[in-house]
């Protein structure tokens, strides 16, 4: 039984939560838009959701996205193809809650995708959301890709856009036995036959969507397949579950490295929202400390980022509250 409940129920809870607190700012929507996106601004202003695989990014830009007028950019390389969408975890179209997404799903599956084209295509998107006085955020786990369109070689980025980012981090311990937990599910609910028919021999491993943890994996599964007995399929089968696993892990342990370089060595302002805590409760115990510790610290950041309103005046002012356009 996952500790955390599926993302679709997380969804909805953010979104029953958003309903119920509502509003950041008791101002109009034409003033909102007015002071946030107004010409006089020399740069418009970015969040960046950052974390490791499986800490509930989605689920935060979900949340900040119902508070704030905002669409979503995804930076995941992987989750840009389109198609397996079990193994690549893509947000379906109803945990989106009607929140306009860019960049998921829409590169063919056999494609590269470079650092090169996710700065020209993110980079359009944000031009695109900022001229509806949309607020962009952009949320993913590829870090390398973030680091290279916001640290462009000439500054191009930072010239025009102030960065508000947010790291969603969970002890790796509890990430671990979640993501083992997460790659069950993903089993169950269908991803072997998904991938299986993207499988042929000499497939290409190294390029497009089968860079996706959950595809080469099942290399010597699918090949073996048709002539071992059911035992010996079974446990095969378990053997590249279990690589899924552990290669998942690992990339977890990478893309923490890489937000640490960020903050440490290249002094990226980042705040860290632990959500380790939601992660060892269950039912409305985990939602309840989601709101406490992510989604409301997470929303506050934001506030402050585009309103500059203070942390303490929402705290202390119970006549401040986050405006909400869902």
């Amino acid at each position: 039984m996952l500790l955390f409940p599926d993302r679709l129920t997380m969804m909805r809870v953010s979104l029953s939560m958003c309903k119920q607190t509502v509003s950041l700012l008791n101002i109009p929507s034409g003033v909102l838009k007015s002071d946030f996106f107004s010409p006089r601004r020399q740069k418009e202003k970015v969040v960046i959701l950052m974390g490791a695989t499986g800490t509930g990014k989605s689920r935060l830009s979900i949340d900040l996205a119902t508070r704030f007028p905002a669409e979503i950019i995804n930076s995941d390389k992987i989750q840009v193809h389109a198609g397996l969408d079990i193994t690549t975890n893509k947000i379906t179209e109803e945990e989106r809650c009607g929140i306009p997404h860019h960049l998921l799903g829409v590169i063919n599956p056999n494609a590269d995708f470079t650092a090169t084209n996710f700065i020209d295509m993110a980079s359009h998107a944000m031009a695109s959301i900022l001229s509806r006085s949309q607020l962009p955020i952009i949320a993913g786990g590829s870090n390398s890709y973030i680091e290279a369109l916001v640290d462009d070689k000439d500054f191009r980025f930072r010239s025009k856009y102030e960065c508000c980012f947010l790291w969603v981090d969970v002890a790796m311990p509890v990430l671990h036995q979640y993501v083992s937990e997460r790659v069950d599910k993903m089993v169950e609910n269908g991803m072997v036959d998904e991938v299986r028919s993207f499988f042929y021999s000499n497939a290409n491993y190294g390029r497009g969507i089968r860079k996706a943890i959950g595809v080469p994996e099942f290399d010597r599964y699918f090949k073996a397949e048709p002539f071992l007995d059911e035992q010996d399929r079974a446990k095969l089968l378990q053997e590249a579950i279990q690589e899924i696993k552990r290669n998942t892990c690992k990339l977890a342990c990478r893309q923490l490295e890489k937000i640490h370089r960020l903050r440490n060595k290249k002094n990226w302002k980042i705040h860290r929202l632990d959500a380790s805590e939601v992660f060892r409760r269950r039912g409305k115990e985990a939602d309840k400390a989601w709101e406490e510790l992510v989604a409301g610290p997470g929303t506050e950041i934001v506030a402050e980022f585009l309103y500059n309103i203070s942390s303490e005046a929402l705290v202390t002012n119970p006549a401040i509250r986050v405006p909400c356009v869902a």
